[in-house]
C-alpha cells in the first residue's frame, strides 16, 4: 500500500490552511479523516495497479522487490483488502459529507482508468496523475465547505506534473534501453522530450504561485508574495537533485531525505502560517 506515498494525500489540508479553518477544531477533525480515507483508497490503488503490472514490475531494479512482485502477499489476499478497504472507505465518506464522497470515488475511479488504460496513453498518463492532486485539494475543500482559488488548483496541478514528469526521467534514466519493457508507454518519452516540459512546467508553475501570490493580497495581507522565494529555491533545489545528483525517483523520498529542501519547506509553511494567521494577532 506504499506508506511512504501517503504524504501525498496531504494536500487535502490545502483547503483548510488557505480557507482559513485551521484553528476550527470541527474542519481539522472532518480533514483529518479525509486524509485517512484518501489513504485507504490511494493504498487500494497501488494493491491493485501492483497486481495488473506484476510481470513488468518484476523487470524493474526496485520494483521487484515489493510484496506482490516477489511472491509475499499472495494476489488473492490483496483483493480481498482491495474491496474492504474501499468498501470501509467509501461508507466513512459519508459521515464527512456527500461532495467529499464524489471526490473521494472520482479519485477511486480515475485510479482505476489510469491502471487499465490511461497509463497507456502518451501524455494523457501524466496528465491523469497530477488530477489525482487537484482531486485531493478539492475535497479538502468540500469536506468543510469553503471556496478555493482557481490559481490555486492551477499550482496544484502543474508542481504534480513537475514532480511526475521528474520521476518520468529518472525511469529513462535508470532503465535505459529495458525502460520500455517495464512500462510500455515510456518508449514514448525521450529525455529531451521530457526535458523540455520539464522546462515548460516550471516556469508556468513558478508564474502560477506568483500570480496566486499577488491575488490574495486582499484576502491574506500585502506580505504574502514573500513566499514566493522560498517556492523559487524548492523548485530549483529540486531540479539540481534530478539533474545533478540522479533523484527523482521518489519525490515523497527526496524531498524528506534532502535537509536544505525540508528546510525550505518548513520555512515556506511556517511563513504562510505566519501571513495567513499572524495577521489577526497584529
Amino acid at each position: 500500500m506504499r506508506p511512504k506515498q501517503w504524504v501525498k494525500n496531504l494536500f487535502v489540508f490545502a483547503a483548510l490552511v488557505f480557507g482559513e479553518r485551521l484553528n476550527d477544531p470541527a474542519s481539522l477533525l472532518k480533514v483529518s479523516l479525509g486524509f485517512v480515507l484518501f489513504c485507504l483508497i490511494a493504498g487500494s490503488g497501488y494493491l491493485i495497479n501492483d497486481i495488473i503490472d506484476q510481470k513488468k514490475d518484476a523487470l524493474h531494479p526496485l520494483k521487484s522487490k515489493r510484496p506482490i512482485v516477489s511472491g509475499v502477499l499472495k494476489k488473492r489476499e490483496c483483493i480481498i483488502f482491495v474491496f474492504l478497504f474501499i468498501i470501509a472507505s467509501i461508507s466513512s465518506s459519508f459521515f464527512i459529507n456527500y461532495n467529499f464522497s464524489l471526490c473521494l470515488v472520482s479519485y477511486l475511479l480515475l485510479s482505476l482508468l489510469y491502471s487499465f488504460f490511461l497509463k497507456n496513453i502518451v501524455i494523457i498518463d501524466i496528465l491523469s496523475l497530477s488530477f489525482g492532486f487537484v482531486i485531493r485539494v478539492i475535497a479538502g475543500a468540500f469536506a468543510i465547505g469553503v471556496s478555493i482559488s482557481l490559481w490555486l488548483l492551477i499550482c496544484t496541478m502543474l508542481i504534480a506534473l513537475f514532480l511526475i514528469l521528474s520521476k518520468r526521467r529518472h525511469e529513462l534514466v535508470l532503465l535505459e534501453s529495458d525502460a520500455s519493457l517495464h512500462r510500455e508507454i515510456l518508449s514514448e518519452y525521450s529525455l529531451s522530450f521530457i526535458d523540455e516540459m520539464i522546462s515548460a512546467i516550471t516556469g508556468a508553475a513558478i508564474i502560477a504561485y506568483s500570480l496566486y501570490a499577488f491575488q490574495v493580497r486582499d484576502k491574506f495581507g500585502e506580505y504574502f508574495p514573500l513566499t514566493i522565494p522560498f517556492v523559487l529555491y524548492g523548485v530549483f533545489r529540486y531540479l539540481y537533485l534530478v539533474h545533478q545528483k540522479g533523484r527523482g525517483g521518489s519525490p515523497e523520498i527526496d524531498i524528506t531525505q534532502d535537509k536544505p529542501l525540508m528546510v525550505n519547506l518548513f520555512l515556506w509553511i511556517i511563513s504562510v502560517l505566519l501571513i495567513i494567521y499572524g495577521r489577526r494577532y497584529l
